[in-house]
């Protein structure tokens, strides 16, 4: 590292379990990230601020007036611009040392196969059940860890799913993918503006650990968050031996 990012990192450098070799670590790691909008906003811009090396933001949504109560990587100036493109100048703006993909597309079977092999943790910041079950399986094929978050009106949660771990159990297990859920949206339920800082912001610590091997992580453990009584619970997660995702 040269004297620059050694001042702007210093405050992880002093942390013990951290030092030096964490940090090196970060600045060489690779994530994708899938969303860019309330979850994804948090993420990337704490990945950034955190030296994460190189991101990758997918999104095919354009951003508009009504994401900017949540989504915080995003200006007035930017409405109407690609959420990914927006997104990137936010992480620029804040660490122009970060290298920064920008990829307008859906994260379908196909992006999934061609970027999730080349990333060393995947964060899924989407909003949607068929979304979340395509990342999962294409994690779990390529042995990348993945951190999963979802929000909506006062109610969240998050996860770490690592298939490097026989102990691991996946979205899947928990979410069967022939069992969808009623899909709920923003548009239509709502959702609290600081709710999905909170648990982007608790993806990305999730990210920075497991990328620089610090900590012991959320693999097995649901943390769920009910803001209107502002309590967290965790639910311990195994692995279904009937799961078509991580028992193939």
């Amino acid at each position: 590292m040269n004297d620059e990012q050694l001042l702007r990192y210093s405050r992880h450098i002093l942390l013990d379990e951290f030092g030096i070799e964490g940090q090196e670590r970060l600045l060489a790691s690779r994530a994708l990230v899938i969303g860019a909008g309330g979850l994804g906003s948090p993420v990337a811009l704490f990945l950034a601020s955190a030296g994460v090396g190189h991101l990758v933001l997918v999104d095919d949504d354009t951003v508009e007036l009504t994401n900017l109560q949540r989504q915080i990587a995003h200006t007035m100036g930017r409405v109407g611009q690609a959420k990914a493109l927006s997104a990137k100048q936010a992480v620029v703006d804040l660490n122009p040392e970060v290298q920064v993909t920008a990829l307008i597309e859906r994260a379908g079977p196909e992006l999934l196969d061609r970027q999730v092999p080349l990333a060393d943790v995947v964060l899924d910041c989407s909003d949607n059940f068929t979304t979340r079950q395509a990342i999962n399986r294409a994690c779990f094929q390529h042995g990348v860890p993945l951190v999963s978050g979802s929000a909506i009106r006062f109610d969240a949660q998050v996860s770490v799913f690592d298939p490097r771990r026989n102990d691991s159990p996946c979205y899947a297990c928990i979410f069967p993918p022939d069992q969808p859920p009623e899909e709920t949206a923003c548009a239509t339920m709502g959702v609290l503006a600081p709710l999905v800082g909170t648990i982007g912001s608790l993806q990305a610590m999730e990210a920075v650990k497991l990328l620089s091997g610090v900590g012991e992580g959320l693999i097995g453990r649901l943390l769920m968050l009910d803001a209107l009584q502002m309590s967290w619970n965790t639910l311990k997660l195994k692995r279904s031996p009937h799961c078509s995702v991580c028992q193939k």
